[in-house]
């Protein structure tokens, strides 16, 4: 019975959150580890490796070299959390932010005004599916996405290596 529970836990626990971030931050280390020369990579194209290539559409650059940058940064905003933004994009962002409570306190007060009590608990609860629904969904979205990158971390690597002749892919 004990050996049973450990198997599941450990099928439970690769599917983890954790898991698929310790596996891309773990993909990134050992690529910034094995990248030496950064700037081999510069105007080195994805188009030639097929996992690479399907991010390029999302850099300006479209080299390895800007696809090997993203990578750090996306591995440094989840070690140190997101980058901390210029002041006049927190004031953008907080002005918009003081719109959308302002517009959501007038909302909600009158809609507390016209409602009964029954009503509210009712769209309490729904509120509450709502925010696990949207839990799962970005929960889902983060671990695929996380894959992905993960798997891309693992290409650039190799692509290096075979760049510059190391590594079983030799030339």
């Amino acid at each position: 019975m004990m050996m049973m529970q450990q198997l599941s836990e450990t099928n439970i626990q690769k599917n983890s959150l954790f898991t698929a971030m310790n596996r891309f931050l773990g993909a990134v280390n050992n690529m910034d580890q094995t990248v030496m020369v950064p700037s081999l990579l510069r105007d080195v194209p994805l188009d030639e490796d097929r996992e690479l290539s399907a991010m390029k559409a999302d850099l300006d650059e479209g080299d390895m070299y800007g696809y090997y940058q993203l990578l750090k940064s996306i591995r440094t905003d989840m070690e140190w959390g997101v980058r901390c933004a210029t002041a006049s994009e927190r004031r953008e962002e907080s002005m918009k932010l003081s719109r959308m409570n302002s517009t959501t306190s007038t909302y909600s007060s009158i809609s507390s005004e016209s409602s009964s009590s029954s009503y509210e608990e009712e769209e309490e609860e729904e509120e509450d599916e709502d925010l696990e629904k949207q839990f799962q969904y970005h929960l889902t979205g983060l671990q695929g996405v996380l894959s992905k990158l993960t798997q891309q971390a693992d290409s650039l690597t190799k692509r290096y290596k075979k760049e510059i002749g190391i590594g079983g892919c030799g030339q």
